[in-house]
């Protein structure tokens, strides 16, 4: 799929996206290609006919699409985006904004947490590998910026939805940043 990230500024999709569950299953999409909402359901851990229901909700916004690879009998769904950014939000719309990330937060900790349940059966060479990283940077508003744009730079060309010759030992990585300032934390200034 070729690399398609709009802006996500409306109310309306702001909304959409300040659910969870919502969240994983355009992530699923966006990293498996098309599914049913029986395979969305299995794969996020949620009922068929709820993951159903999201998806009609992703639609109605025009993030996903039924894929015309069904059958008659089954339904799947694909994602019409590889990724989005909520650059220029209205300051009235930024409690919407505010919910969307507080989802997104919520579902990475939900999925850190599943992990580390599990960790013990994951194989060897991924347990080397995996890692969760503080750092306390001291940064103006531009140099995070330019922290932020160096470190997509790095990972943009192994977004799953987008990369071409996907190793055949590769798996689904999920990464998550956080960034934000800790204003008045050690400031002695």
């Amino acid at each position: 799929m070729q690399e398609n990230r709009p802006n996500l500024a409306e109310p309306g999709v702001l909304d959409a996206l300040s659910h969870p569950v919502r969240l994983d299953v355009l992530g699923y999409l966006a990293s498996a290609g098309p599914a049913t909402a029986s395979q969305c359901a299995r794969a996020v851990g949620d009922t068929p006919s709820n993951c159903s229901y999201h998806l009609r909700v992703l639609a109605s916004h025009g993030l996903v699409e039924p894929d015309p690879s069904g059958d008659g009998r089954s339904r799947p769904w694909r994602t019409t985006i590889t990724g989005f950014t909520t650059d220029g939000v209205d300051p009235a719309d930024l409690a919407g904004l505010d919910r969307m990330l507080a989802a997104s937060v919520e579902l990475d900790h939900h999925l850190l947490r599943e992990y580390l349940r599990g960790r013990d059966a994951v194989p060897q060479g991924w347990r080397d590998v995996d890692v969760h990283a503080t750092y306390g940077l001291a940064l103006t508003p531009s140099e995070l910026a330019e922290v932020v744009e160096r470190l997509d730079a790095v990972v943009r060309p192994y977004i799953q939805a987008t990369r071409q010759g996907v190793p055949a030992d590769a798996e689904h990585v999920h990464l998550s940043l956080s960034a934000f300032p800790r204003l008045g934390f050690g400031t002695d200034r």
